[in-house]
């Protein structure tokens, strides 16, 4: 670990300086030297002072600082004195800088400060170009300016040698003061300070840059800082919109300014070559009524401290996004924080202690509590403690007594000192739950103090920060004030509410008679705890007892030496090399010392929580212990946090030319107090070296999919804007890990913020991709209601582990599934509970086979027959399908990464309409097999291969033994699975049922309705089938529409849908209990490619299309809008997610909206059925 210092300042203006590898604070040599405040950078220490000057303080090293001064001197021949400083004119100066614009005599020169002094005198550099010169360091030329060389010719007119002197900086390791420009324009006085920007490139030795806020609100920007330059040059202003009041610049290209309303401004554009930045863009304060009082930033972080010394974080700040996007409420109250390397944080609380924030790491920035900074002071060996602190002392307990105190915002009333024990003053609050203490049977002794009780207990007011020159007087003046602070506590870990035994409080062995003094804990929620039991009081449960705190007088800290260690006002870790691993191996940042922050929580208020509460999160808390030197653990409970994961991936450009391109991602995740958690998913990139970033909100997330793209192991994330614009974010990771660790964290992320856990409902709407992925919807009651549907294009997609060509469900639970490969499965995950422990690990592997073809395509002619020589507008002689796309067998790839070959190219035969013994049709297909082996909650169903399966939907309350299953093998043949029911999902046996041809398509329905489709289109039902008879009797031919073959047809409880080869869906008219083979078909839309009916007859399919989208690929999910009992056609179409599904089944779906009551009838009664207009004979169309 390096060796680095932090610094700070106390109410008197001395500064100090802390090592890492010290354990004492070091006060700077000059005693007389006063500084208002101080910003640390690598390897130096700026400080502006009392006297409104500028101080560095440079740190030792081996290296010295040298910086080169150069002249040169100039030149010309004549004939009379050959080479003379006599010059024409019009040339440049007898002694000028290199480019001959400015004079520069030797005498001219001097040094720019006390802080520097010369190494020797001037002498000639012998050298011309790096080479040695032989000329007396003359370099020769035509005229001025010219190419110079040390070759004197006979046309050599002028000559010029540069003359070098060097100073050294000698102030290395004290303060030195920058002196003012001369004869630039001083700035007016400053009245803050900030140093940074040396991480803003990769270069070694990368210098900082210094911007200063003077009292008129200024800002300014100190030029010319270089490595051998360490006081800059000279003072820029740069505009601003309003009066500046604080600023803080990051070690990046972060720069925050605090506006004298209480706003903020951001710095854009800043950069090398940019170094002051383009513009400001301004943000409000995180508090509504409280304005901001200090700002600090880091590489990527951003911490506020408002009036009402509130903490706030912000989220979502980096290089790209500089305005971040929100504020965090963070617990503590502080005066000031200052953010140094790493990110890490300090503060100067509110009791005028320095604390550091434990836990910062780039995956949690916000950190996780805060602990104080305990290093000796002076001769002595003590550490010199928070001065906020009581001596306190704990009086007997007695049963049924009532604890009870303020918060920390409340006001103590005085207590008279010439009352007894049983008066006491005790604080009350406003959250008065009681925690045990102690015993009834045993009360706890009182502990005795050192220190001298009875002095009347007042107001602890907050220390006044002066925005003013009287900055340092008032903190001075303020410091008898400080001797009564805000009062802390210790929160005593509770013991199990079932035990009789009392709850001791048990003093450490070296300090038995010392005080119990109260710890501030670093917890927000206190004002939540308050309001939910303002002004009640509660008394403890028999058995209980609760132990009572006198207040006792209130003194200044622990007397170290001769003197009280620092009251400290200021601090600076931007030079301090700490990180959280770092953070334990240093002494004075043990977190064994006393946890200390400046809110306050008093007994009661530590008390608020219930016996429920505690239990629930006794498991966090004791993650984080804490320890008390001279007292027992502490109890922490963090309520407010911010995580953060980033990670490198490739994005595929929304605009053209589209192309992959590298970019950081981040996914930030912020804990709320109620325990409610956001996050916000970053995409960066940079477009013309100019840096963006994309966002997404995860609550906005509708989808997660993998996506077929090339080779690339790729996923999409869809919004219902970017579904509306049919444009998702797709995202590709390296490796097939890291997509399926992006995918994973960012659906559960997606998940916890709907409150969805554990398997899909029985409820569940579920769906397949193209690619074979397996995804579920959670259904709303008003899914399906007549008015006032949610939009389609919001519903939430997650994926199930498993491989699946179709998935079909009913509401009782029992999913089944079909590879591509024709393999039955079934879902084993439990739909609609929630699995044991031990079963939500019994997954299964599943493996799927699947076909990928090419196309070999041939043109006859009549001199060599059929050959591969085409047209120049034919399709490629090797393509896909569609012939638009060249494919051939080399460059044919599995469909995904995740998948291998497992055959070799053959000719296939089995193409629709036949081919010859050659394979020829009007092209040759190729197919190659491709499988995929994982692991999911999916049990296979040996040993048919099956085309098509159905499972007949039911109402939620509906109750059945046996649950009916119709299928179809990958022959064609018609199947009935026997003994399925939700406990044995996968049944026992397959009954075959008789058919005359074989089927493609089939679908069982409410009351036992079974229809199917023959390979040749015809439409049939199966009649008499019951749960007595489950396999039926008959079929009966059902006419097809005119002039179209039907290819898939779903059920529902009282209508039927089907689709034709056409992609047109037809609605089945007619259908009565009394003849359920219904009367004609009707067109209801075209577009379609496969349809669902559900148990309330609701529709959904998937769409081969969306209207004003044609380059989409195909595979939308579609609903249809106004399905009612009196429309059960529907009105219209509400377009969802889409671009590659394959599969939707929404027959588990039977949860109904609640229904308005009826107003009552008024007049005479009406028909609830409209009159049924006529229908045309059966097979013909009616309507379009």
């Amino acid at each position: 670990m390096p060796i680095t210092l932090i610094w700070a300042v106390d109410v008197y203006g001395r500064v100090y300086s802390l090592s890492t590898a010290g354990q004492r604070w070091e006060r700077a040599d000059d005693m007389l030297l006063e500084l208002k405040r101080v910003t640390a950078g690598k390897g130096r220490c700026w400080g502006i002072g009392c006297d409104h000057h500028v101080y560095l303080n440079m740190m030792p090293s081996e290296t010295p600082i040298r910086y080169r001064e150069e002249t040169y001197e100039n030149q010309r021949w004549n004939p009379v004195d050959s080479f003379t400083d006599t010059l024409l004119p019009t040339d440049r100066w007898p002694w000028s800088d290199v480019t001959g614009m400015n004079p520069q005599p030797l005498h001219s020169f001097e040094l720019p400060s006390r802080s520097w002094e010369w190494e020797g005198d001037w002498y000639v550099d012998q050298t011309c170009g790096g080479e040695p010169s032989q000329t007396g360091g003359w370099e020769y030329a035509v005229d001025f300016p010219a190419n110079f060389s040390p070759d004197k010719k006979w046309n050599s007119c002028v000559r010029r040698r540069r003359w070098i002197r060097y100073r050294r900086y000698i102030a290395q390791g004290t303060w030195a003061k920058i002196p003012l420009d001369n004869p630039g324009k001083p700035p007016l006085p400053l009245c803050d300070i900030s140093c940074g920007g040396w991480e803003m490139s990769d270069q070694s030795g990368r210098y900082p840059y210094l911007w200063g806020v003077s009292q008129q609100g200024q800002v300014w920007f100190r030029e010319g800082i270089h490595p051998r330059v360490p006081e800059g040059s000279n003072w820029e202003e740069v505009e601003v919109p309003k009066e500046v009041a604080q600023l803080s610049a990051g070690p990046g290209d972060l720069l925050w300014a605090l506006l004298w309303d209480g706003n903020l401004l951001v710095r854009t554009g800043l950069s090398l070559d940019s170094p002051t930045g383009t513009s400001w863009v301004e943000v409000e304060s995180p508090g509504k009524e409280n304005e901001a009082l200090h700002v600090a930033v880091g590489v990527s972080v951003v911490w506020v401290v408002t009036k009402d010394y509130k903490v706030w974080f912000r989220r979502g700040v980096n290089s790209h996004n500089p305005c971040g996007s929100g504020w965090i409420s963070i617990g503590g109250e502080m005066m000031m924080v200052d953010v140094g390397l790493n990110d890490q944080v300090w503060a100067v609380g509110e009791d005028r202690g320095l604390y550091f924030r434990m836990g910062v790491t780039p995956s949690e920035p916000s950190g996780n509590g805060w602990i104080p900074v305990l290093a000796q002071w002076g001769s002595s060996k003590e550490v010199v403690p928070p001065r906020n602190e009581f001596s306190g002392q704990l009086t007997d307990a007695s049963q049924g007594s009532v604890l009870s105190c303020t918060d920390s915002d409340s006001e103590i009333g005085p207590s008279d000192p010439q009352n007894s024990a049983d008066d006491t003053p005790v604080v009350e609050a406003a959250a008065p739950s009681v925690v045990p203490l102690g015993g009834a049977d045993t009360p706890s002794p009182p502990l005795k103090t050192e220190q001298t009780p009875s002095a009347p207990q007042r107001d602890a007011p907050k220390p006044f920060i002066p925005a003013s020159d009287s900055f340092i007087n008032s903190l001075i003046s303020d410091r008898d004030k400080t001797s009564a602070p805000q009062p802390s506590i210790t929160e005593l870990p509770q013991e199990e509410a079932e035990e009789p035994a009392p709850a001791q409080i048990l003093p450490t062995p070296e300090a038995v008679g010392n005080d119990v003094p109260w710890m501030n804990v670093d917890l927000e929620g206190a004002e939540a705890a308050r309001s939910a039991g303002a002004g009640a009081r509660l008394s403890l449960s028999d058995g209980s007892a609760a132990a009572t705190y006198a207040l006792g007088t209130l003194e200044t800290s622990q007397v170290v030496g001769e003197e009280d260690g620092p009251v400290w006002t200021w601090i600076s870790g931007g030079g301090c090399d700490v990180d959280a691993e770092w953070s334990s191996q240093i002494s004075w940042l043990s977190p064994t010392g006393p946890l200390t922050s400046s809110l306050s929580l008093t007994p009661v208020q530590s008390a608020a929580w219930s016996e429920q509460q505690q239990q629930e999160h006794r498991e966090e808390i004791s993650k984080k212990p804490l320890e008390r030197s001279n007292l027992l653990h502490v109890l922490i409970y963090i309520l407010q946090s911010v995580w953060v994961r980033k990670g490198a991936l490739r994005w595929w450009r929304d605009w053209k030319p589209q192309r992959w391109v590298d970019v950081s991602v981040a996914l930030e995740q912020s804990t709320r107090s109620d325990g409610r958690k956001d996050s916000i998913f970053f995409v960066y990139y940079t477009q013309y070296d100019e840096k963006k970033y994309l966002h997404v909100f995860i609550n906005e997330v509708t989808a997660l999919v993998p996506v077929l793209w090339d080779c690339h192991y790729a996923f999409a994330v869809y919004t219902a804007q970017r579904t509306k614009q049919r444009w998702p974010l797709v995202l590709a990771a390296q490796t097939e890990k890291d997509m399926n660790d992006w995918l994973s964290l960012l659906c559960d992320c997606c998940c916890e913020c709907r409150g969805i856990t554990g398997p899909p409902s029985r409820q569940a709407l579920w769906s397949t991709t193209s690619k074979g992925d397996v995804m579920v919807h959670e259904p709303s009651f008003s899914l399906e209601a007549t008015s006032n549907t949610p939009a389609c294009d919001l519903m939430f997609w997650r994926q199930v582990p498993g491989h699946l060509r179709c998935v079909e469900s009913n509401s009782l639970g029992v999913v089944w599934g079909i590879g591509w490969d024709g393999a039955a499965w079934v879902y084993s995950g439990h739909c609609g509970q929630q699995p044991n422990p031990g079963d939500a690990a019994q997954t299964h592997q599943q493996t799927d086979v699947r076909s990928v073809h090419v196309y070999e395509n041939q043109r006859w002619n009549p001199m060599t027959g059929y050959t591969d020589k085409g047209l120049p507008t034919d399709r490629p002689m090797w393509s896909d399908e569609s012939g638009l796309k060249e494919c051939t067998k080399g460059n044919t790839h599995p469909p995904s990464p995740q998948w291998s070959w497992v055959s070799e190219w053959t000719v296939d035969y089995n193409v629709s309409g036949g081919t010859d013994k050659e394979g020829w049709q009007y092209a040759a297909d190729f197919p190659v097999k491709c499988k995929i082996t994982l692991r999911g909650p999916w049990q296979q169903v040996p040993p048919i291969s099956l085309s098509d399966i159905s499972l007949m939907p039911c109402l939620a309350q509906s109750r059945m033994e046996q649950i009916p299953v119709w299928a179809l093998s990958d022959k064609g043949d018609v199947l009935c699975r026997l003994g399925v029911s939700p406990q044995n999902p996968a049944g026992s046996s397959w009954l075959h049922v008789g058919t005359d041809q074989p089927f493609k398509s089939i679908s069982i329905g409410g009351a036992n309705q079974v229809w199917a489709i023959a390979k040749d289109g015809a439409v049939f039902y199966r009649g008499s089938v019951s749960p007595q008879n489950p396999a039926g009797e008959c079929w009966y031919h059902i006419p097809s529409p005119p002039r179209q073959t039907l290819r898939q047809l779903s059920v529902g409880r009282t209508s039927v849908f089907a689709v034709d080869e056409n992609s047109n869906l037809w609605y089945r008219q007619g259908l009565t209990p009394s003849y359920p083979q219904g009367s004609a078909w009707e067109l209801n839309s075209n577009n379609v490619t496969k349809v669902s009916v559900g148990p309330l007859d609701q529709v959904w399919i998937i769409a081969d299309g969306v209207p004003g989208f044609p380059a989409e690929t195909p595979g939308a999910v579609c609903h249809r809008v106004g399905v009612g009992p009196m429309q059960p056609k529907g009105q219209s179409w509400d377009y969802g997610i889409g671009g590659g599904w394959e599969h939707i089944s929404v027959r588990g779906n039977s949860a109904e909206a609640p229904r308005p009551p009826h107003p009552p009838l008024v007049g005479s009664p009406r028909s609830p059925l409209p009159q049924r207009p006529p229908t045309q004979a059966n097979g013909n169309v009616v309507g379009v």
